[in-house]
């Protein structure tokens, strides 16, 4: 290891991180639909990891898991004995042409999934006056897949309340075939649609935006990416996302570019001392805060086995959650496994609108992921689900 890290040899865990903030991202929903600050979705880095760490603030830019070695943007390199991968997805803005120019120059298109486009589709949704609303889904693996319908059924309500939702069409153009990947959250969710009067166009991938026009181009997927053109006077943008381009290029990807793991110990396939989680992951779950929960118990267990010499277990079943916001107030809960079957915590029927389930995700989930998640003290909520169901499945 190279002097300027040599402090870390003195602890047990080193933490390689370039960011100055960490934000609890799936509370940007809430922030676009003006129902949360955005000051209050992020806290300085320095306060959020374990003073028991040494924090190296670089990105890493490349992995030689061979040599068990990480090498640094500065040059340096870091040697380790066990590794854990956890760098979520990237944002890809620049794959759609024309995307990142709208989103500097033009105050109608906004996007939540960045620290800085999401603080710009509350005051764009409160100014519309009427027209096509366009929200869109990528044709890539994305985090929160639910995200980009739920900002859609809020701006819905911020619509009717300022009077402009009769002369509005709302347009759901989703690159996927369906609604939602659980059947029983589907059909719950295309009521929701019925009722809002929104316009669903499955199989449709963003290609191109013109902000000068105010044009959005798809491809239709379904029709050899025949390209189709719509007019919008909001559009927000879902970007493209994929696994972090240092990751790709390294001897620890799959061939789709994500960590490559034991889907149920979370254990490299070729280097047992490396372990991953998360977004960039090979884990084919959906990619949430409530699968990384659940998540760190198991790499927990199985890390602390390997370095006791023993094996990993299989033991994650793939949960995981997706609060779908339908209102201010309500929310469906879907909870469901690697079958993509429900999985859910309370003995009711989750699959309905709640209000119950809209508190849970807008005050209880937020301080739950700041006060015990990422103190290690929050592992998903399994225990309570078993004692909920006594025991049962």
């Amino acid at each position: 290891m190279a002097a300027k890290f040599a402090n870390a040899l003195g602890k047990d865990l080193a933490v390689v991180e370039p960011s100055d903030m960490h934000y609890y991202q799936p509370i940007w929903t809430l922030v676009g639909a003006g129902l949360k600050e955005f000051k209050d979705s992020g806290k300085p880095m320095s306060e959020v990891l374990p003073e028991s760490c040494t924090w190296i603030k670089e990105k890493a830019s490349t992995f030689d898991p061979q040599n068990n070695c990480i090498e640094l943007a500065s040059g340096e390199k870091v040697h380790y004995d066990y590794l854990v991968l956890s760098l979520g997805l990237q944002l890809n803005y620049g794959q759609v042409p024309g995307l990142e120019k709208a989103l500097e120059e033009d105050p109608s298109v906004a996007s939540n999934y960045h620290p800085k486009w999401v603080q710009k589709t509350n005051p764009a949704l409160q100014s519309f006056k009427g027209g096509n609303a366009i929200f869109t889904f990528p044709n890539t693996p994305i985090k929160c897949a639910g995200a980009p319908q739920k900002i859609m059924y809020l701006a819905d309500e911020i619509f009717r309340k300022n009077g402009v939702r009769a002369n509005t069409k709302i347009i759901y153009n989703s690159s996927l075939p369906v609604i939602f990947g659980v059947k029983k959250y589907a059909s719950a969710l295309l009521e929701v649609i019925k009722n809002k009067d929104i316009d669903v166009n499955f199989r449709h991938s963003l290609s191109k935006v013109d902000h000068k026009t105010k044009t959005a181009t798809f491809e239709m997927l379904d029709e050899d990416n025949k390209p189709v053109e719509f007019k919008y006077d909001f559009l927000h943008v879902s970007p493209p996302m994929s696994a972090p381009s240092v990751l790709k290029s390294s001897p620890l990807a799959n061939e789709a570019g994500f960590v490559a793991v034991n889907k149920q110990t979370l254990q490299h396939d070729n280097f047992p001392n490396v372990f991953s989680l998360g977004d960039c992951s090979s884990v084919p779950t959906a990619k949430t805060a409530a699968a990384v929960a659940s998540q760190c118990n198991i790499l927990h267990k199985n890390l602390d086995s390997v370095m006791k010499g023993q094996t990993a277990t299989p033991m994650y079943d793939g949960y995981t959650s997706c609060p779908l916001v339908t209102s201010s107030k309500t929310c469906i809960l879907a909870e469901f496994d690697f079958d993509a079957q429900p999985l859910e915590t309370f003995p009711i029927n989750q699959g309905v609108e709640r209000r119950t389930a809209y508190q849970l995700k807008a005050n209880l989930l937020p301080s739950v992921y700041w006060q015990r998640m990422l103190k290690g003290k929050w592992n998903g909520p399994k225990t309570v689900r078993k004692i909920l169901h006594l025991g049962m499945k």
